[in-house]
């Protein structure tokens, strides 16, 4: 495998367009609430009533068409990844609190109002992370040799960072921009990279091409098992993948910025969310059909 860099979309943006979806919805009654610099990630609540947005101080929360601020301290998390008992992150600490610089591998299981760290405190930021949403096996591009990984590249987790494996990749071509677990499947992880969608079933020992030939933004993986990829360039696109048949189905989007994550709703297989390269961040109901922008350029807006 090639030598990998740290996984961080922000280094990695490609410049593309994706598909024009059906009108956005702007909402007479929308205003501007909240302004964040960074967009680190999304993820859903378990009973998917709540959208978290990791920002440079904390979480944006969106539920029931309005916005508000996370509980806990403002932390900067990266790497962040929702999973069915909460959420694991790295990044760094918020100002005035007692955890070292980086935060290393921590998890949350009320929402951000605490954070306990399960490994590498003080030692690296994991951008590049992911972990099944049932399964909790954690996928890591490791940035540089530290006392858990000695070497860089890609490794996982069963224990929550106790332990670490490291995954040789055979297969995987280009520069890693995304990567997503599978959510019950602790074997199956797909990566994306400047050359397409590569899929493991064997812990990342070996990857095959889903998606050949077209670089890659944003990943995840669909409650179902499919697998939702960005891709970025001159025949840009979102689009339903199933890892079996290799047969993929095209999702309309509302804008032809490059997106950077995209989520589905645990609790409801037709929501999706998106965030795009601009920093705006829209919502679906109906798997694409129709969007409404829930920000802009970083502002938040509230709908009610």
């Amino acid at each position: 495998m090639k030598k990998m860099s740290m996984l961080a979309l922000a280094a990695v943006l490609l410049i593309g367009t994706t598909a024009c979806s059906k009108k956005v919805e702007q909402g007479p009654n929308s205003n501007v609430s909240t302004t964040f610099m960074h967009l680190h990630g999304l993820g859903y609540s378990a009973d998917g009533k709540r959208l978290f947005i990791p920002v440079h101080n904390g979480l944006q929360v969106y539920s029931d068409g309005s916005w508000s601020e996370g509980p806990g301290e403002k932390h900067d998390y990266m790497g962040f990844t929702a999973v069915d008992g909460g959420f694991y992150s790295s990044g760094h600490p918020g100002p005035g609190s007692k955890f070292k610089n980086p935060l290393g591998l921590v998890k949350s299981t009320n929402d951000g109002k605490t954070i306990s760290v399960l490994a590498l405190e003080g030692e690296v930021d994991l951008h590049g992370m992911t972990a099944g949403y049932r399964s909790h096996t954690l996928y890591v591009a490791n940035p540089e040799p530290n006392s858990k990984m000695k070497q860089a590249g890609l490794f996982y987790s069963k224990d929550e960072g106790k332990t670490w494996i490291s995954s040789p990749a055979t297969g995987l071509q280009g520069q890693m921009t995304a990567i997503a677990a599978h959510p019950s499947d602790a074997a199956i992880a797909a990566v994306g990279t400047t050359t397409g969608v590569y899929l493991s079933k064997d812990y990342g020992q070996r990857f095959t091409p889903l998606v050949p030939e077209q670089p890659v933004s944003a990943l995840a993986f669909t409650d179902s098992g499919n697998v939702l990829a960005a891709t970025s360039g001159p025949n840009a696109s979102l689009i339903e993948i199933n890892i079996e048949s290799k047969q993929s189905l095209a999702i309309q989007t509302p804008s032809k910025d490059t997106i950077t994550y995209v989520v589905q709703n645990p609790a409801n297989p037709k929501e999706l969310a998106i965030a795009t390269e601009p920093k705006d961040v829209y919502l679906s109901t109906d798997r694409g059909a129709t969007w409404i922008q829930i920000a802009e350029n970083g502002k938040t807006i509230n709908r009610k």
